[in-house]
């Protein structure tokens, strides 16, 4: 039992459920105060770094949310395992949890050998994967702001195959789906703030992929959106060490870019 059943279908769940998380769990950030002491690059920073107004940004997600709605009705249409009364029997809680696990491990898998390749091949990456790395310094909406060809090909193929491979049901797809929702925008937020679970949780998270976003980071860390799994086996994995700046917040810096300050100014690791 769920609280949507009899009102709306764990299809039409599965569809919209998570683009209504996106823009709810991003709104929160982007309607949070300032918290200079807790962002990972300083107001100035974003401001000239990015190259992508706002407004910009929106349409560009609600573009990939758009794309993204199509193909899931369509694969819900497809794999669709009701019987002929159309009910569908959902699985135990621990196959959930199982199926959601792989789900998880293939998203990451398809993700990461993407991702990487959009880096490698100088075409692709001039043409469609800047796109997203005109974000220098990511923020919460802009989680999803990509070429709509990357849109496709990286997060709403990856999901289509996360589904298939895992044989969730569509009610147990809502669960999951927004629960990588969620993830990606946390990952984006630009903020380290206390207590963040995905920051206990998970070595992927907002100052992993910020290093990614940097000059410095762009060929390793890879891996999104939920382990570091693909970074570490193929040496992609670049290590960061979060460092208080003098006019507030904080910096995630690379420990290879930790290491030459240190070496330049005559300081010390401890």
């Amino acid at each position: 039992m769920v609280f949507w059943e009899g009102y709306v279908s764990d299809e039409a769940m599965g569809t919209f459920a998570p683009i209504l998380v996106y823009w709810l769990y991003a709104g929160l950030y982007q309607l949070l105060p300032p918290l200079d002491n807790y962002r990972l690059h300083t107001r100035r920073e974003e401001d000239d770094k990015n190259s992508v107004p706002l407004p910009s940004v929106v349409k560009g997600v609600l573009l990939q949310q758009l794309v993204q709605a199509t193909v899931a009705q369509g694969l819900f249409l497809l794999t669709s395992k009701a019987n002929s009364l159309g009910i569908t029997v959902q699985p135990s809680i621990p196959v959930q949890i199982v199926q959601i696990v792989i789900a998880m491990l293939v998203m990451d898998t398809w993700q990461y050998f993407v991702h990487r390749y959009m880096h490698q091949n100088k075409f692709l990456y001039r043409h469609v994967h800047s796109q997203h790395h005109k974000l220098v310094v990511p923020y919460a909406i802009g989680a999803l702001y990509n070429h709509p060809l990357e849109g496709l090909l990286l997060d709403t193929f990856g999901g289509a195959i996360s589904f298939l491979v895992s044989g969730m049901t569509a009610r147990t797809a809502v669960i999951f789906f927004c629960f990588a929702v969620i993830k990606t925008v946390d990952d984006h937020c630009g903020l380290w703030l206390p207590g963040n679970i995905f920051h206990i949780l998970f070595q992927n998270n907002t100052a992993y992929h910020d290093i990614h976003h940097q000059l410095q980071g762009l060929k390793y860390n890879y891996s999104q959106p939920f382990f570091p799994l693909w970074d570490k086996l193929f040496g992609t994995y670049m290590p960061y060490n979060l460092v208080k700046r003098p006019e507030g917040g904080l910096e995630a810096r690379a420990v290879k870019a930790m290491k030459d300050y240190l070496n330049h100014n005559n300081l010390s690791v401890n």
